[in-house]
């Protein structure tokens, strides 16, 4: 049986620590998050939007 590890969250280290463990780094420009293709439509984005606040106030966990 193998140990149970810590998840980074539990671990104890500072956010900055764990980025520089994760290799991120920061987001230079906002634009860079941006995907405007990612909702074909106003109506796609918005039923994506209720099944998700649906799932959190539900407390159903994605995955």
């Amino acid at each position: 049986m193998s140990a149970v590890r810590p998840t980074d969250a539990e671990s104890g280290l500072t956010a900055d620590e764990l980025a520089l463990r994760q290799g991120v780094e920061p987001v230079a420009c906002l634009d860079e998050l941006a995907r405007p293709e990612l909702f074909e439509s106003d109506d796609e984005l918005d039923r994506f939007l209720a099944d998700l606040y649906a799932s959190r106030r539900d407390g159903v966990i994605p995955g």
